[in-house]
């Protein structure tokens, strides 16, 4: 060997090579011989040598292994189970992003820490996100109570008990502006979760922008609004599935020529997942969404690549760390293509999957409360080596109530810790080159697609909701792994294994919402009547009933009927009227 020159040595099992340097032509030259290698008959010579001898005098701890959401695990990952990575490669930033969506990921900007708070009076949600901005949250996001995204005033009857408990109660702008009272919505991002009603909240968020002299064109952040996942998993809709997907329709194409910085939905997996849907389906369905709503913003005219770059996506970061780490890369990689071949896109912004992330509620536990500080930190870990460009941490208290704001403050510490201290965010896709995370995530995007494909040969994603197929769908796979449960074979810490039979004082004070929420909220209701110029709002709402008769877009007609201070019982009882209401089809 020449002086300068280094050595690059390979271990291949029993073989070692030894290369004269380590240049690129040698590396990829050494990467050939690696794929080359009989890694089944190598793999199988292991198992038959090694462990069969092993496991005989040792027995593994149960007969098969598997994933949360039953895929079976292997004993080992080798070369022969990486078959797509292995033939495209991919970098961070490039087609088809199954690296991550942008070039430097957090080396350049670290995710964005958007802890969910609302609850009670508009007064209240805003002392909750002030809160936690001062304890260095980076984006806001606001949940709002049941009658608020039903479409329901305080003082409507069907609000009776739920104004403010679930969420903050929303009736009109000026509630808003109180939610955001002090808060600079043209630097810091929002995001709002509603669905059915978002049209209108998304009005009310730019009338208070508009009346703030904050610019449009400055305002980001998210509608959730995803209204697929209503009707297939989390159960909240006002109108038959064709005015929904109409409305999301109009947030679309209205964002795309107005609100160049705005995600108009989150397509979401998140509530199939919570739901029961496996880590397959929670992919498959979601993007089955993410297909709807392009097919109906470009029936309009509207190319593709002038709304996709601000379509966002919301995934669950569940229980299984390594299968989750998989699913988030998948995702990526399969809605890439589908962008590319299915839409035409030629924007590589058009192609990339950006994605919000919530670590699951339905794994936390009442029992042992404090063991869902350790479920939290490693689902967020998870979705941070899975590439999330946003992140909310549950609450260790949210099995129990409202999470409370010392909870919330745990919470994205455990966010802080994961950025400035694991030293995970420093480079990119960490666990790629992992044959295990490679194989899962080679799996989980071709299960992915059948199902995608099942749901086109079944006349798309209406008709696989109007017939029920997604909904039985999903409580099938719930109902196997709640049988697997309560059988003990999938361990729940606390809940059916190391329990305990005292488990003694709660180690935290619940949150709780004042006793007299609903009743100021009515009063305040009522006298925001009292001073608005009724007929203005009757004009507005009788425009906004003309434009719903035709195909217009119907968010200026919104927005001018919430800058009137119509509320939000009072423009959705107005299009009841022409667009109907929805009876799901009953799955048993």
């Amino acid at each position: 060997m020449l002086p300068g020159e280094r050595s690059l040595t390979i271990r291949l099992g029993p073989l070692v090579v030894v290369a004269r340097d380590d240049s690129i032509l040698t590396r990829r030259m050494l990467y050939t011989f690696t794929m080359s290698k009989d890694w089944k008959a190598e793999r199988e010579r292991w198992e038959n040598e090694t462990v069969a001898p092993f496991v005989d005098r040792r027995p593994e701890r149960r007969e098969s292994f598997e994933t949360f959401s039953g895929a079976e695990v292997e004993r080992v990952y080798t070369p022969e189970h990486v078959e797509q990575q292995a033939a495209e490669g991919g970098f961070p930033g490039e087609f088809p992003y199954l690296r991550g969506p942008y070039p430097t990921m957090y080396r350049a900007r670290p995710w964005t820490m958007r802890q969910i708070a609302g609850y009670g009076r508009p007064e209240d949600t805003n002392d909750r996100l002030r809160y936690l901005i001062a304890a260095g949250q980076t984006g806001i996001s606001i949940d709002f109570d049941m009658p608020t995204l039903m479409g329901y005033d305080s003082d409507n009857v069907m609000s009776f008990g739920e104004v403010g408990r679930e969420g903050v109660a929303v009736d009109h702008v000026d509630d808003l502006a109180g939610v955001l009272d002090g808060i600079d919505i043209g630097e810091i991002s929002v995001s709002m979760t509603i669905n059915p009603t978002a049209w209108a909240m998304l009005a009310k968020f730019l009338v208070v922008a508009q009346e703030r002299n904050v610019p449009w064109s400055s305002l980001s952040g998210t509608t959730q609004a995803d209204i697929v996942k209503e009707f297939i998993a989390q159960k909240e809709w006002i109108f038959p599935v064709e005015p929904s997907l109409r409305l999301l329709r109009d947030m679309i194409t209205f964002g795309a020529e107005h609100l160049p910085r705005w995600n108009p939905v989150n397509v979401s997996g998140y509530h199939a997942r919570e739901a029961g849907a496996t880590a397959v389906q929670e992919v498959a369905f979601t993007l089955a969404a993410g297909i709807t709503y392009s097919e109906q913003a470009t029936a309009t005219g509207m190319p593709f690549d002038e709304f996709a770059p601000r379509l966002s996506f919301y995934f669950i970061s569940h229980s299984d760390f390594l299968e989750e780490i998989a699913k988030f890369r998948a995702a990526r990689r399969l809605w890439a293509r589908i962008a590319r071949e299915r839409f035409d896109a030629r924007k590589p912004e058009s192609m990339r999957l950006r994605f919000h992330c919530q670590t699951s509620g339905s794994a936390l536990t009442a029992a042992q409360p404090l063991n869902n500080v350790a479920r939290g930190s490693l689902q967020a870990l998870a979705a941070v080596l899975g590439g999330a460009q946003s992140l909310h941490v549950s609450g260790m208290d949210e099995a129990l109530a409202i999470p409370s704001a010392e909870a919330m403050k745990v919470a994205l510490r455990t966010q802080q810790i994961i950025l400035e201290e694991s030293g995970v965010a420093n480079t990119i896709d960490p666990l790629g080159g992992s044959h295990a995370i490679e194989a899962m995530t080679d799996r989980i995007e071709r299960d992915a697609k059948e199902l995608i494909d099942e749901v086109d040969e079944r006349g798309g994603t209406v008709e696989c909701i109007e017939s029920g197929w997604f909904q039985q769908e999903i409580a099938d796979s719930s109902y196997i792994f709640q049988l697997a449960k309560e059988a003990g074979e999938r361990v729940i810490v606390g809940v059916n294994a190391y329990r305990e039979d005292d488990p003694g004082v709660l180690p935290f004070e619940l949150h709780r919402v004042a006793p007299d929420t609903e009743e100021r909220k009515i009063e305040e209701l009522i006298a925001h009547r009292a001073t608005r110029d009724d007929a203005a709002v009757d004009a507005r709402l009788a425009e906004l009933v003309a434009v719903a008769q035709t195909d217009a877009n119907i968010m200026p007609a919104t927005i001018e009927a919430v800058r009137a201070r119509a509320t939000t019982g009072e423009i959705v009882e107005s299009l009841r009227a022409v667009f109907g209401t929805y009876v799901e089809t009953a799955v048993f």
